[in-house]
């Protein structure tokens, strides 16, 4: 019914850029809330950074400075733009999105992409 399809990980040297994309579709009624969180081995996964409908933003303190956080809500898309990475941004990083479909308009859930890894290696 929904999908959330992440795109642009990779590998990057350190102090290198990657922006990853992250575009919703299927039976859309409304999306609330955006983000990113990522999940390094042997890790627990943790939020990045994540933006509201309205555009407020948070961010982890680790990426403050060096991550933004974006959304184009025509297009039903997060972005998340890294800049100056570093080796510990290593890590599969998931997209989440809160949704309420056409079939629960009052029933938001969360729906999660299937990863994109970024490695950050010299």
């Amino acid at each position: 019914q929904v999908q959330l399809v992440e795109s642009g990980g990779g590998l990057v040297q350190p102090g290198g850029s990657l922006r990853l994309s992250c575009a919703a579709s299927g039976s859309i009624f409304s999306i609330y809330a955006m983000g990113w969180y990522r999940q390094a081995p042997k890790k627990q996964r943790e939020l990045v950074a994540a933006i509201t409908s309205g555009g407020s933003t948070n961010y982890a303190d680790s990426v403050k400075g060096r991550f933004t956080i974006s959304r184009d809500n025509a297009k039903n898309t997060v972005y998340l733009q890294m800049n100056s990475l570093k080796p510990e941004d290593t890590a599969v990083y998931y997209c989440n999105a809160r949704i309420s479909t056409v079939l629960a308009i009052w029933e938001p859930r969360d729906y999660w992409g299937q990863g994109t890894q970024v490695t950050v290696s010299s």
